[in-house]
């Protein structure tokens, strides 16, 4: 028994150790294409992005595939990290000068301030389940958005000042400047993200994710999705390990947030950049990767977000997103119909069974 034990845990373990050697391989890959000039520079915009939808994708797959809850606010969580850390950077640009303690810094406050309302949403929100779950998420994320759109905020001597009306009502001096205009975000946020920042934070989402699903309390999250009544019965906290997995789930995209607000000059809440639009292509991001894939959720936001470039690179301006639509629906089918299932199950099956046998385990 205790070997037998100790062999799921290496299991385990060597799997989420083949997902790090994942990340760390393509990071290698990619600093030698760019050392070597073979990267076009549409890819290497494409490398921050790649990232961020990464780590949403990852972020959000703890509370669809872990919890088994359907969100669609992932957005909104993505919006408020990204204001807060690039408001952060925009006020102690002058201060620090060092970039990557600048957006270190901003991390860890957007990550913080997304969390704490993913917990005060997640405590009256936690409550549904299912579709109305959704709903609600959903609702959610485009009230932040909106907020984030009526909200100046700007700054002289005298501090901060605040207003929901206009520009003009912040009252400043004449040396005061505004930092956050409403509709038309914030201006000038320093350009601090870089792709080795983005995969270093894409490691630490996978080390606290992976830690976590191994771990007691992502047990206990598990047994909460798989029966919730049962879960119960045996003394677990329902409401408690929810909002755990909640609360970290939209800390992990206030991080992506901060990471993709310092990649971009302006920064707004529109609806492609934090309306439904993009929780919706986190969830596709999820699905096609696998409902509690973590390996598979990067994958599945890698391929996604290169495949209308790339389509584009060919020419295929017209058909492009025809193309990509096709080519979504037969992955879909592939991962989720029954027949192609049994059929890679026998292909599966006649594969092992050409490959040489290990000696058994005594």
């Amino acid at each position: 028994m205790k070997l037998r034990n100790k062999f799921k845990f290496d299991k385990r373990a060597r799997q989420s150790l083949i997902t790090y050697a994942m990340v760390i391989i393509a990071f290698v890959v990619v600093q030698i294409l760019l050392a070597t000039g073979s990267m076009t520079s549409l890819m290497k915009g494409l490398l921050v992005p790649l990232c961020v939808y990464a780590i949403l994708a990852v972020s959000l797959n703890l509370t669809v595939g872990i919890l088994g809850e359907l969100s669609l606010g992932h957005a909104g969580f993505m919006c408020i990290g990204a204001f807060t850390g690039a408001f952060f950077s925009k006020c102690v640009q002058d201060v620090i000068t060092i970039g990557w303690l600048r957006i270190s810094i901003a991390i860890i406050l957007g990550s913080a301030m997304a969390g704490l309302f993913g917990f005060l949403i997640g405590m009256p929100v936690l409550r549904l389940k299912g579709d109305y779950l959704a709903i609600v998420t959903l609702g959610f994320g485009e009230i932040i958005k909106t907020v984030v759109n009526v909200v100046y905020i700007g700054r002289d001597e005298n501090g901060f000042h605040f207003s929901i009306k206009s520009n003009m009502d912040l009252n400043m001096t004449e040396n005061g400047k505004t930092i956050v205009k409403g509709a038309q975000g914030i201006t000038g946020t320093p350009k601090d993200a870089t792709f080795t920042i983005g995969i270093i934070l894409l490691l630490v989402t996978l080390f606290i994710v992976l830690n976590l699903i191994n771990s007691r309390d992502g047990r206990a999250i598990m047994a909460i999705r798989d029966n919730r009544i049962a879960a119960e019965s045996v003394g677990i906290n329902i409401t408690k390990y929810k909002l755990m997995a909640f609360s970290i789930s939209a800390a992990l995209a206030g991080s992506a947030g901060v990471l993709y607000a310092h990649n971009l000059n302006t920064l707004t809440a529109s609806t492609n950049n934090f309306g439904y639009n993009m929780s919706i292509n986190i969830l596709v991001f999820v699905v096609l990767g696998g409902i509690g894939n973590i390996r598979g959720s990067i994958i599945g936001a890698v391929i996604l977000t290169l495949l209308p470039e790339l389509l584009r690179s060919f020419n295929l301006d017209n058909l492009r997103m025809l193309i990509y639509a096709i080519i979504l629906i037969v992955v879909m089918l592939f991962n989720s119909a029954p027949s192609f299932i049994q059929f890679r199950e026998k292909v599966t099956a006649v594969v092992k069974s050409k490959l040489p046998k290990k000696g058994g385990v005594n």
